[in-house]
């Protein structure tokens, strides 16, 4: 007899005055992991990528989303399609989900950037880090916050689907944990996944969920 393969346990349902985020980044692309696309137009999902997307509007089927907002780059773009379709809300397009513009070091193989000593920056002290002729870490996040505050604010107490990248998110949820910048790059962002934060009135956020890639998400809140 095979054994069951262990379930993920429930995500918690939250309280309908809070505010629920959930950050997604897109699915995979022929150069994920191997390329820095930055926002280089042109950079669509691969199969893999297409049957991601597909999950993650299966896994939003019963949540009461408000809202549904996506970088302008095509990957992001697609991924969000779906779940556009499933919900029949418009996919809006915020250029503050946008990817960080990587400048010079935009197109460039992973393998070839590794061996610059600017790398270790890049992993180690990124809060210092800016890439030449585009935009710092520091940057970065602001810009993500300041996007996800107007966002959270026009939809205060509703549920909202963010699709974006994987450095965007990650310092997102790092300001989101109290962790310094400089430890973001801790935090693992798949292809695919989903992240969640909560917001109420008065009260720091509430990470409720990173990387998450198996489980329905109906259950954080009741229609």
């Amino acid at each position: 007899m095979t054994e069951a393969t262990p379930s993920a346990p429930p995500l918690p349902m939250l309280k309908q005055e809070t505010t629920l985020l959930l950050l997604v980044r897109h699915g995979q692309t022929p150069t994920t992991g191997a390329v820095l696309p930055g926002r280089a137009p042109g950079l669509h999902l691969s199969d893999r990528g297409r049957v991601q997307a597909e999950r993650v509007a299966e896994r939003l089927a019963g949540l009461p989303v408000d809202a549904i907002y996506s970088s302008p780059l095509e990957r992001a773009r697609e991924t969000a399609e779906p779940a556009a379709a499933s919900t029949g809300l418009e996919a809006h397009l915020n250029m503050g989900l946008v990817e960080c513009d990587f400048g010079e070091w935009t197109g460039a193989a992973l393998a070839e950037l590794a061996g610059l000593p600017q790398w270790q920056s890049v992993q180690h002290t990124p809060s210092a880090f800016r890439f030449p002729g585009g935009e710092s870490f520091q940057q970065m996040q602001a810009r993500m916050l300041g996007t996800l505050q107007d966002l959270c604010s026009a939809h205060a107490g509703g549920v909202l689907v963010c699709f974006s990248h994987a450095d965007p998110i990650k310092a997102a949820l790092a300001h989101a944990l109290g962790t310094h910048l400089d430890l973001f790059q801790r935090i693992v962002i798949s292809p695919g996944s989903v992240s969640v934060i909560s917001y109420a009135e008065g009260q720091p956020p509430a990470v409720l969920a990173v990387n998450s890639t198996l489980e329905p998400l109906s259950g954080l809140r009741a229609p």
